[in-house]
């Protein structure tokens, strides 16, 4: 399994991780559209609203898929955030048919915008489908077999059994909540037929300075519903906990990629107890790729 070394950070600010969470819980509470706070980069999803990073992240994941050459598969993204983007990559990759799934309605909705992703994919000369830009999203998905589902669990819960191939994600599993990742696990493996594969992004750094810092708290405190939903939650869950709730839903799983500090980027004494006790070798770890199969 390769290991690759984190590279230093360069923040775009010196705010400290602490201050990050008093803004961020003042702020969430705000009365304000999402769509303003993205536009302020306050509070944003991921950049797959950016057409050669969504083409790329994904032919990354599906390279390790080997469902490559493979057409008519049946394909699911969780947490696609601000862009429906992977709709199209996806159909100019073989898919039939594409699950979008989410927590929420976050994905822009300019059809302007997925038109241009249209465009760079026939630029690239990629095999788009037709695809309907004269009414709104909803009807531009239904043009290319697409559906999007914004209610988290509640939306896994009503597709399917044994109707999709390939499920995918991209630093998406670390913000599923503590208490709801083992049931997802297990509607993943629902979900897949056999010979289908998952292939999942995770980074398990805190997503306020990069480092440890949310391993600070006691589990009452961090999984409090104010602090769950304050735009920088991540569940916590550390390498081998995330591995072990995947082979308890009864998938093989093989770890593809591994990124590591090479010290510790929180002191050990600053942790609390349920983590202060956890070994070096998994505290290094930031973050890693895996690919989840059937044992058949």
């Amino acid at each position: 399994m390769p290991k690759q070394t984190l590279e230093p950070m360069h923040p775009k600010d010196f705010v400290p991780w602490y201050g990050k969470i008093a803004a961020k819980l003042v702020l969430s509470r705000v009365p304000a559209a999402y769509g303003l706070w993205r536009s302020l980069s306050m509070f944003r999803h991921g950049s797959m609203h950016k057409p050669d990073y969504a083409l790329d992240t994904f032919r990354q994941h599906f390279k390790k898929s080997k469902l490559k050459g493979r057409k008519d598969l049946v394909h699911m993204e969780f947490g696609p955030g601000d862009s429906l983007f992977s709709s199209l990559v996806s159909r100019a990759h073989g898919a039939s048919k594409v699950y979008l799934m989410d927590v929420g309605r976050f994905a822009v909705d300019d059809l302007d915008e997925y038109s241009a992703m249209h465009e760079f994919l026939r630029h690239v000369r990629l095999p788009v489908p037709d695809t309907d830009f004269t009414g709104d999203l909803d009807s531009m998905l239904a043009s290319i077999n697409a559906e999007y589902h914004t209610d988290g669990l509640d939306s896994l819960r009503n597709v399917p059994d044994n109707s999709v191939d390939y499920i995918w994600s991209n630093a998406v599993l670390e913000h599923v909540r503590l208490d709801e990742f083992p049931e997802t696990a297990r509607h993943m493996k629902r979900l897949l037929r056999p010979g289908g594969v998952c292939c999942h992004r995770i980074d398990i750094r805190d997503h306020l300075d990069e480092a440890l810092n949310s391993l600070r708290f006691p589990k009452s405190v961090w999984e409090s519903r104010v602090m769950a939903n304050s735009g920088f939650y991540t569940n916590r869950m550390r390498r081998d906990m995330i591995v072990d709730c995947f082979r308890e839903a009864g998938f093989e799983v093989e770890v593809t990629r591994e990124v590591r500090w090479d010290s510790m980027p929180t002191a050990r004494w600053k942790l609390h107890a349920d983590y202060r006790g956890r070994s070096e070798d998994e505290l290094l770890v930031a973050g890693f790729d895996v690919r989840l199969t059937h044992p058949s």
